[in-house]
């Protein structure tokens, strides 16, 4: 956006905001500082303001920018910290919690895109369970009981996508098959084809062939709320 010729703070302010996409109620929150204050500056019944700095920094750029010293509003502009900034200053890993319930029974079906949350676990301790390949891991939930005892209903499950080859006998995988996700252990019969098994014996098997599964990955951590 092009400021030469926008002199006055307040239509600084003004068309900066309307820049970042913020209202006055976001920008006096971001800013820490009443909406009224920002609504005397862009009206011009105020000239100025002592927290002209909060002003700036919620804006992304400096005082000076906003008084018209200069046109640039990046320059002297100290940028604000990313989420993944201030997680690596604190030794956190942010990995992407999908909203989607794996089903532990039948399946569940995927019926639409798939959105998610970013959630902070210590990087330290990530490495430890994923032996470095934390970037390729999700948090999910499991839904349902067939995997009880081992997996119960809305436990948080950590799956590591960069495993998806089964090469090991029942170990337990997320996976897709047509529309549907679940979590099952996996067997591979001298016939090739797979066992989809459950932990809950009260559930029968599942028999697919190896093209019709998508591995999502192998299941590397459970957790559980008291």
């Amino acid at each position: 956006m092009e400021y030469v010729g926008i002199m006055r703070t307040g239509e600084r302010i003004a068309a900066r905001r309307a820049e970042l996409g913020f209202s006055q109620s976001e920008l006096a929150r971001h800013a820490g500082i009443s909406q009224a204050t920002i609504g005397k500056l862009e009206s011009g019944i105020s000239s100025g303001s002592s927290q002209m700095h909060k002003i700036a920094r919620a804006l992304q750029t400096t005082p000076d920018f906003l008084t018209g010293e200069t046109d640039d509003p990046s320059l002297g502009a100290i940028p604000l910290p990313t989420p993944q900034m201030i997680a690596e200053q604190l030794g956190m890993t942010l990995i992407p919690e999908v909203d989607l319930h794996f089903a532990l029974g039948g399946g569940s079906y995927v019926d639409g895109p798939v959105s998610s949350t970013l959630v902070p676990y210590r990087t330290d301790w990530l490495e430890r369970i994923t032996k470095g390949a934390q970037a390729d891991v999700i948090l999910t939930r499991g839904d349902g009981d067939s995997m009880m005892p081992t997996i119960l209903d809305d436990d948080d499950v950590i799956v590591n996508r960069s495993d998806r080859v089964i090469t090991k006998q029942d170990r337990i995988w997320a996976l897709g098959y047509g529309d549907l996700v679940a979590i099952k252990r996996v067997r591979r019969l001298a016939s090739g084809v797979f066992q989809l098994l459950s932990d809950n014996p009260n559930v029968s098997p599942i028999e697919a062939y190896e093209d019709e599964l998508r591995v999502i990955g192998r299941v590397i951590w459970i957790g559980r709320r008291m």
